[in-house]
């Protein structure tokens, strides 16, 4: 009886990111409802869109209010992680891209990656490393609302910065209210699930999250073969990138944690929360800014994201093994 009681508010609520999400690949595309069928992408502007307030709520159906505590009870380790991600991680990407002369494409790509939240992956990277699981779920919510601002303002300069002439067409505000459809209202949904229908929600968060793990992996690889011939062709430079920024957001975590004096699980939130994106919404976004050229599956600005939910493993699994090898001597 309990769980047949509770599936009416969660219908109801997937109902509702279904037709939010259908709302938004129509503000994004431009055009009439009627002619999306014939002149739109069916992975870009459906199973991404919807791939993402999946994961979105997934996230948001493991929060409580209590999650959020850390702001208040630890806000000297709450701000380093936010200026690390919010401020220095632009920043470091633009950098980078300028430093590595890539192309207007990848380069713009690397801007949209370094806009977005840790999601799901940092937050489980977290618990296992012995870091603190409260702080950087914080983290994750705080900055997936304010991403909403943040994201589409930067990127929108850094089209123009980076490719001129060719840059695409872009609304600031719609691509803001895309991020709001696409990331805020799922997480709230998740909570509002998480509230209204706790046993149900207790009960299927851990499906829910293992099925949001395998659709992150799908995405990431469907985008590498999708654009095998492009990666090729920008590995040389998009490889080191993407490692780069990994490494010196991972360090600019530990290391603004050590000027702060934070706890060791402090400092192993916020570097993890500096040097791990959702390569997910950089996935998503990218396509529904530039559509993919013809014959290609996603766009060549979600390529740098695609590339980096790979090769971020390669970084941060020796980086957590370093850290909890410390941890571990420094105790004995």
């Amino acid at each position: 009886m309990l769980f047949g009681q509770n599936m009416r508010p969660l219908t109801s609520l997937v109902l509702i990111s279904l037709i939010l999400l259908s709302v938004s690949s129509f503000v994004v595309s431009g055009q009439d409802p009627n002619q999306v069928e014939d002149d739109s992408n069916f992975i870009v502007d459906v199973v991404l869109p919807i791939s993402l307030a999946y994961i979105m709520f997934s996230l948001g159906i493991g929060l409580r209010v209590s999650d959020f505590s850390s702001i208040f009870t630890s806000p000297r380790a709450f701000a380093t992680g936010l200026i690390n991600q919010m401020v220095i991680l632009p920043i470091v990407a633009f950098g980078i891209a300028s430093m590595l002369s890539l192309s207007g494409e990848i380069a713009v790509g690397l801007m949209i990656l370094a806009c977005c939240p840790g999601g799901v992956t940092s937050n489980i990277l977290t618990k296992i490393s012995g870091g603190d699981t409260a702080l950087s779920i914080s983290y994750t919510a705080v900055v997936s609302v304010t991403s909403v601002l943040t994201l589409p303002l930067i990127v929108g300069y850094s089209i123009v910065h980076f490719m001129g002439s060719e840059a695409p067409e872009i609304e600031v505000m719609e691509l803001g209210l895309v991020m709001f459809l696409l990331t805020t209202i799922p997480v709230t949904l998740g909570m509002a699930a998480r509230h209204f229908i706790t046993p149900f929600a207790e009960k299927a968060e851990s499906v829910i999250n293992n099925v949001a793990t395998i659709l992150f992996v799908l995405i990431v690889v469907a985008a590498i073969i999708s654009e095998f011939d492009t990666l090729m062709d920008n590995i040389a430079l998009l490889g080191p990138a993407v490692i780069l920024l990994n490494v010196v957001m991972l360090g600019s975590g530990l290391g603004s944690s050590t000027l702060m004096n934070l706890k060791k699980d402090q400092a192993m939130t916020v570097s993890i929360e500096s040097g791990i994106q959702n390569a997910t919404v950089g996935i998503t976004i990218g396509g529904l800014i530039m559509a993919p050229e013809t014959g290609s599956s996603l766009s060549a600005l979600s390529l740098p994201s695609g590339v980096y939910g790979v090769m971020m493993y390669l970084v941060v699994i020796p980086f957590l093994f370093w850290r909890v090898r410390v941890s571990q001597d420094n105790a004995s």
